[in-house]
């Protein structure tokens, strides 16, 4: 499902990358996690095609679709149907509702109005947000703005999710609630999660942890 091998980040002449790979299937939770500096955020953001490698001999693949020779068009319109993210500051426009924030992916994937705001209430719904339909984020707690997030963040059906540190900002009832979302979804749709962790709970429910330490996964 996903595939990267060699993988190296640079930034001057600090190397924070040094030649990662790793394989992941279909409908697993990956945890990566490791101290802050080990390049956990860093090897999130190659396999989610927000950044490139800054090394050539490395090859990147996202349902067996190759990755590495895309333009930045093409790669933002993969991103946009194949990847859904979800950051620790949910990153909600302000301004729109809930429903709004969770539809524009699916607008800005082409979707009409119509159908988009279909599958952002049935997300919202499924949720347990569809009394919220019409709230902005400053009306949300911090647990239901996280769950804007996850419906926005699924209503393109990505074929993955990214997600750094998640439940970071969450209380602990919150935290413990979207983990098991989670794996509910995962369930539900087969969906696939890659998530940067410092929650040891969370690493521990995953199908596998991944382990980081300056630049390289150790374990």
């Amino acid at each position: 499902m996903i595939k990267a091998e060699n993988l190296h980040k640079k930034y001057g002449n600090l190397e924070v990358l040094k030649g990662v790979s790793l394989q992941i299937k279909k409908g697993e939770v990956i945890s990566i996690v490791g101290p802050s500096g080990a390049g956990k955020t860093t090897l999130l953001q190659l396999i989610g095609t927000l950044d490139r490698p800054t090394n050539t001999d490395y090859d990147l693949q996202i349902n067996q679709q190759v990755l590495k020779h895309l333009s930045d068009k093409e790669l933002s319109k993969f991103r946009n149907r194949e990847i859904g993210f979800i950051f620790q500051f949910h990153q909600l426009l302000p301004e729109f509702t809930a429903l709004e924030n969770v539809a524009l992916p699916a607008y800005i994937a082409g979707l009409s109005k119509e159908k988009a705001n279909h599958k952002a209430l049935e997300l919202l719904q499924l949720l347990g947000l569809g009394n919220r339909l019409q709230h902005k984020p400053a009306k949300l707690s911090g647990g239901e703005q996280q769950r804007v997030a996850v419906a926005r963040a699924l209503v393109n059906n990505p074929s993955v999710i990214m997600a750094d540190e998640p439940s970071g900002n969450l209380d602990t009832e919150s935290a413990k609630q979207l983990h098991r979302l989670f794996f509910d979804l995962r369930d539900r749709f087969n969906q696939t999660f890659v998530i940067v962790t410092h929650n040891e709970e969370l690493a521990e429910m995953s199908d596998r942890k991944l382990t980081m330490r300056d630049g390289i996964i150790i374990d």
